[in-house]
């Protein structure tokens, strides 16, 4: 392999985030909270290759379409000045080539999957291509993630039972407001950069209610999952794995007190196990 291609290589990497996986643990949990739900504890290995792939694509497609609305915007923040379109590693027309691809295998994904599935997929590729322009015009990006996060979900009830049941929007509010929570906590990180070029977030809406809100965030995630559970008949396993995933809200808390940015990207990335715990705990109620 050639120097130029190795470097090429190692962009594509950076863009879609291959090395950073967090943002896909952050998707991919949930999705398997509706899959193993709307499976009744046991999805078909067809639904599970295909959602865990279309996790894994669409995520990578919308970093790489975040990175091309921010591509002249990015060197003047400090967490993202080293990214591809910054450095000239990737042109512009390698990321739409990209995004491009990126979408041709997700829809050969969603072809094997019912019409109704089919259908509700374009609404996914909507969410995920505007997300990254919505900070430019709204206060409230982090809603519209936290959308494109929980649409998996409606898909994946779709595709399980036929039908998008109540609990599906239950447990769909429950990880918008989740999303808002941790993505807010993201923007924590790059608020003053945000503030100098103009860059809106919840982090700069909330200001120095941020804490508070977050908090206010996942105490009403919590709600809804507490909601979904008594719905669905869950018993002390999933009961248990809300009090663990409340516990690490209690150490998200902490990690922020001082809106320090290292530890603001340290709560963030611990939301990591909230996902995993929530979804052992339903995976245990099917056993």
């Amino acid at each position: 392999m050639t120097n130029a291609v190795a470097t090429k290589w190692q962009g594509i990497v950076h863009i879609t985030r291959a090395d950073k996986p967090i943002g896909t643990y952050l998707l991919l949990w949930p999705t398997y909270w509706a899959l193993w739900i709307a499976g009744d504890g046991f999805p078909t290995l067809h639904w599970l290759v295909v959602f865990t792939l279309g996790v894994f694509v669409m995520r990578s497609a919308g970093c790489v379409i975040n990175d091309w609305a921010d591509r002249k915007v990015d060197g003047q923040v400090k967490r993202t000045e080293n990214r591809p379109l910054v450095t000239g590693v990737l042109t512009a027309n390698d990321a739409l080539s990209l995004f491009g691809l990126l979408l041709g295998i997700a829809l050969g994904l969603v072809l094997t999957l019912s019409w109704f599935t089919i259908q509700l997929s374009v609404v996914a590729v909507l969410l995920a291509a505007s997300y990254p322009f919505m900070k430019r015009y709204t206060q409230l990006p982090q809603v519209v993630l936290g959308a494109a996060f929980s649409w998996g979900m409606i898909m994946a009830f779709a595709e399980g039972m036929g039908e998008i049941p109540p609990v599906a929007w239950l447990l769909f509010s429950a990880n918008l407001l989740w999303t808002v929570a941790y993505d807010t906590m993201y923007a924590m990180v790059d608020r003053d950069d945000d503030l100098k070029i103009g860059v809106k977030s919840t982090a700069i809406l909330f200001g120095r209610h941020d804490k508070r809100i977050i908090l206010l965030l996942q105490l009403a995630t919590l709600g809804l999952l507490m909601s979904a559970g008594e719905i669905l008949a869950f018993g002390w396993p999933y009961q248990l794995s809300l009090v663990v995933a409340a516990g690490f809200f209690c150490y998200q808390q902490i990690l922020i007190v001082n809106r320090e940015r290292e530890k603001c990207f340290q709560a963030f990335l611990n939301n990591h196990y909230v996902g995993l715990i929530v979804f052992i705990g339903i995976a245990i109620e099917y056993l």
